[in-house]
């Protein structure tokens, strides 16, 4: 399996995007900028589009729930990433959502997936916080758990050399076209 890595500037385009990243980075606002403004051109798959089961299921079913990702995670993971492979066509994919990056690797290679570009989106957590609490009113999530969790999958990022789109100081059309740039999806006109 082949996964690249590239830097900011770096133009490479894949046929498959996985953007990844705790809540607050933007990874689900520049999904949706791309799916409604380059309609036709790209598919969007959203994992939280499954829904998300009640904690007592998640336990019953899956184990714990406190360890990062859990066991519902990562079976989702693996199975959104089998439904990829299987509806992949001429279209660039830009698959987005909260996934650990050991997670997305063990779906790649289950799926038989060879190239694919992993980007983690993150952000510093000031940035974070005045995004769950201003723009998403969702001040419950701007906890130490939510911080951690970013934490980790930076980390996790890090150790293995993937991608990281930092949205703390630049410009949500300036991220989408970062993004656009991996997918080889560039707008026409623009």
């Amino acid at each position: 399996m082949r996964i690249y890595i590239s830097g900011l500037r770096e133009t490479a385009t894949m046929g498959l995007v996985i953007l990844t990243g705790a809540s607050g980075s933007g990874k689900t606002t520049i999904a949706e900028r791309i799916e409604q403004q380059d309609a036709g051109r790209t598919r969007v798959f959203k994992f939280d589009s499954i829904g998300v089961p009640s904690p007592e299921e998640l336990k019953a079913r899956w184990g714990a729930v406190s360890e990062p990702g859990g066991g519902w995670q990562r079976a989702m993971t693996i199975e959104w990433l089998a439904r990829i492979a299987r509806e992949r066509g001429s279209l660039p994919i830009l698959f987005e959502g909260q996934m650990r990056l050991s997670f997305i690797a063990e779906g790649l290679a289950t799926a038989g997936i060879a190239e694919a570009r992993i980007v983690l989106v993150h952000c510093d957590d000031a940035t974070r916080t005045q995004r769950l609490c201003n723009e998403r009113n969702q001040p419950d999530l701007a906890n130490p758990d939510m911080m951690n969790w970013a934490k980790f999958l930076r980390g996790e990022a890090e150790a293995g050399g993937l991608e990281l789109l930092d949205t703390s100081k630049i410009s949500i059309d300036k991220s989408v076209e970062y993004v656009r740039e991996r997918l080889g999806a560039r707008r026409s006109g623009g």
